[in-house]
Formats: structure tokens, C-alpha cells, sequence
């Protein structure tokens, strides 16, 4: 873990940013407009709340609800979790679990958290305990690529994984694009493929629902950056910050929806997260912007 030092400066930089931040943390609410709720039950034009975050989660990578009030964060520079209360609008806690590294995904389960970093390489650890509690779980044990997207899948009680690219784009199944399952009833758990998003079918429906997809080099390319399975209907939500696309996924793998998001608004979505109703957050990096958390309420009408 790292020394007292670095542990020190570490917190120094933190007191620093959340005595700067006090008075630029606020929240906007929308008032009644007419809402155009898309066929899995948000308005994605307009959110029902805008929360603006503090400069040290400029570089938001990663969310996950904790309960109605509260979101643990990570962002992609130092090995802290942070904990941010939704009701006070403030950075509640915060904890070092390791070193500084790129760290792009958080899912929480019975108390404790799971941090993914870019590497592929997972961490377990819990706010209640030291930092010597951290301990490295798992590498999702696909080929090289950069993993961004992490969350629990409650039904299986697994970690699931995606990357960033498509870490089978070398291969004859470039098509698909790897879903990683990470046991967590196993003492030693291994990453495996538990689902494939096939872009094929991805570009029939972007072709058939006149949805513009952005492509690389005239390839369908998903570029995750998170992840999150839907509470009530086990759906997969899928964000894309490099593209701003919205995929969502029936549990089998197939696609059910996809929309373009607005630039305006989701400047760089990282992060998705769900409460339990449905009430779906997505966490934003800011740029010369501050950074959010935008909160959809869900209509399952």
C-alpha cells in the first residue's frame, strides 16, 4: 500500500479540494415539461436532476448505489472511494484502498466494493476496515484490452465486465464484443465469457430504427464505459462516453434499444448506476466543465 507519506499528501490534496468545492456543490431540478419516455422508461433529454459534483471527482470514472441517498464513486487518477451523500449534496467519506492507478469501475455488494482498473486486474475492499483489507481478487482473464464497464449481477451473484474495445477485434470473432463473468461464490473466481453483444445485429437495428451510430473507420464500435443491469427488468444498460450511445440488452445478449445521447448533456458519461425503483443516475467527467450526475426518474408506463 502506499507510505504514510504519500498517504498524507493524498489527503492534504482532498482536504484542499473539499474546502474549495463547498460552495460551487448545488443541484438543479427541471420544472414540469412534457416528457418523451423511450420504450424502456426514460426521458433521456431531460433529466429529473442535475447534480453538480466537486473538482476532485473532475475525472469521475465509475458510480454505484449504495442506498437512496448515497453513490460511492471512483476516479480514473488515485485509489480512493468516495462517498457522496445525493440528499445534502456533499462528498460524505472517502477512503484509500490502493495505489494510484487508472481505476474505471465500482459495484458494490453486502458491504463491500469491487474496483475495476483499466488493466482488467479487480479489488475487494470495505470502508468499515482498514486499508489493509484491500486485497486483489481477480483479472477478468480475457485477452488484453481496456476494461471500463463493471457491475453485480445479483441474479448470479457474479461480477460482470466489459471492455472498453472489443478485445476480440484481433480475431476471427471480432463480431462479438465479450461479456466477463466473475463468480463470486468461487474462493479463486476466473473471469469467463457469459454473453456476446454481436455488432451485426447492433448496426440492423441502428439501420432499421434510423438511429446513427458512430463508427471507427466504417466499423460498428460499442466503446463501453459502463455498465449496469436494471433492478426490475434485468436489462443491461450499456453507456457509451466516446460515442454518447445508450445500448440496452435483453438478458440473452440480444438488443432491445439504443438512442444517441446529447453531446450538451452528457459531456463524457462514465458511469450508470440504478436505485431500486428504477430511478436510473448516470455520472459525467467534466472537462471545462464541472462534473454531474444526472438522475432519470423511471416510467414504466
Amino acid at each position: 500500500m502506499p507510505t504514510n507519506e504519500i498517504i498524507a499528501h493524498l489527503l492534504l490534496l482532498l482536504c484542499l479540494n473539499l474546502c474549495s468545492c463547498r460552495s460551487t456543490t448545488n443541484k438543479t431540478t427541471h420544472s414540469a415539461v412534457v416528457r418523451n419516455v423511450n420504450p424502456v422508461g426514460y426521458d433521456l433529454s431531460n433529466p429529473d436532476r442535475t447534480i453538480i459534483l466537486p473538482p476532485v471527482l473532475l475525472e469521475i470514472s465509475g458510480i454505484t448505489v449504495i442506498d437512496s441517498t448515497s453513490v460511492a464513486c471512483v476516479q480514473d487518477e488515485n485509489g480512493i472511494v468516495f462517498i457522496f451523500d445525493l440528499e445534502k449534496n456533499e462528498l460524505r467519506d472517502h477512503f484509500i484502498f490502493h495505489y494510484p492507478g487508472d481505476y474505471e469501475g465500482i459495484a458494490g455488494v453486502a458491504g463491500s466494493f469491487y474496483v475495476l482498473r483499466s488493466d482488467g486486474t479487480l479489488f475487494e475492499t470495505r470502508p468499515d476496515q482498514s486499508s489493509d483489507f484491500t486485497r486483489q481478487i481477480s483479472s477478468v482473464g480475457g485477452p488484453h484490452a481496456d476494461y471500463e464497464g463493471l457491475c453485480y449481477d445479483k441474479r448470479n451473484h457474479r461480477l460482470l465486465v466489459v471492455g472498453k474495445n472489443n478485445p476480440k477485434r484481433d480475431s476471427r470473432d471480432e463480431e462479438k464484443h465479450p461479456v466477463f463473468g466473475i463468480d463470486l461464490r468461487s474462493d479463486t473466481p476466473a473471469g469467463e465469457t457469459v454473453l456476446e453483444f454481436y455488432l451485426h445485429t447492433i448496426t440492423i437495428y441502428a439501420e432499421e430504427n434510423n438511429v446513427k451510430v458512430p463508427d471507427d473507420d466504417g466499423e460498428i464500435s460499442l466503446r463501453v464505459s459502463g455498465i449496469a443491469i436494471h433492478p426490475l427488468t434485468n436489462m443491461l444498460f450499456v453507456i457509451s462516453a466516446a460515442n454518447r450511445m445508450m445500448y440496452v440488452f435483453n438478458e440473452d445478449g440480444t438488443v432491445h434499444y439504443i438512442e444517441k445521447l446529447d453531446p450538451d448533456m452528457f459531456i463524457m458519461p462514465e458511469g450508470i448506476s440504478f436505485h431500486e425503483n428504477g430511478d436510473m443516475l448516470i455520472s459525467n467527467e467534466g472537462k471545462t466543465e464541472a462534473p454531474t450526475i444526472l438522475l432519470f426518474k423511471y416510467d414504466k408506463r
